[in-house]
């Protein structure tokens, strides 16, 4: 996880698609610690963490059945185990009228995030056969969408929601593969990058409230068994 700081004159490193070499989304941004804390697992209600979820040697691996619960015993929505990113901490650098930039270290706490620049960046690893199932999202949107962006698992592809026309990756099976996705709240915009290489930029959907969410979380057409493993998430 990490968040822009608003520096003068600051440039960042353009995000166009050009596919000539891999580039270093985060040059410009803030680095924010992540506890174990911050990162709090949705599982089917009704079995035990450890039957939907492991860490192991800094790996998250994740796995759900399509005749899982739902998260909790209210919820209409189809069965997930997914991490939720919250409770970011970071410093804050303030510009004063004069031009001179200052940086102010205070303890930020909060679930979500409503305005700035901010990255989600991890590793994540598909198997062969998962299929139908979000492995990550930027959560939050205006009426009638719950979420900002959700990239979909179909048939070895990596894809914008179920859009054939905006297919990310097109071999995502059995290989770890860097991701970062770059939200723009005031602009609306979304990039998405896989192993440095932009993929994929979007509109946003609106919404005040955003977070980070990544594993799992059955969508249309899923396999029996949807699995993904995630390390260095940032």
């Amino acid at each position: 996880m990490r968040c822009l700081n608003r520096l003068p004159l600051l440039l960042l490193v353009p995000l166009v698609a050009v596919h000539v070499a891999a580039v270093d989304t985060t040059v410009g941004f803030t680095a924010v610690p992540l506890t174990e804390a911050q990162l709090p697992v949705q599982k089917p209600y009704d079995v035990p963490l450890e039957q939907r979820y492991e860490l192991v040697d800094g790996v998250r691996r994740m796995w759900v059945y399509c005749t899982d619960k739902p998260h909790n015993p209210t919820s209409q929505t189809k069965p997930r185990t997914e991490v939720r990113v919250m409770h970011m901490t970071y410093s804050v650098v303030i510009t004063t009228d004069y031009g001179v930039s200052v940086l102010i270290n205070r303890t930020i706490e909060q679930q979500n995030y409503s305005s700035g620049v901010w990255q989600f960046e991890g590793y994540g690893y598909v198997p062969a056969g998962t299929t139908g199932v979000s492995v990550m999202q930027v959560f939050g949107a205006a009426p009638p969408h719950a979420s900002t962006l959700m990239l979909h698992v179909y048939g070895g592809r990596l894809m914008y929601y179920r859009d054939e026309t905006r297919v990310v990756d097109a071999d995502i099976y059995d290989r770890w593969f860097r991701l970062n996705v770059v939200h723009d709240v005031d602009a609306a915009e979304l990039a998405v990058f896989v192993d440095g290489d932009e993929r994929l930029r979007v509109g946003g959907r609106g919404g005040d409230a955003h977070y980070f969410k990544f594993g799992v979380y059955t969508q249309t057409g899923p396999s029996h068994r949807m699995e993904s493993r995630w390390r260095d998430v940032k």
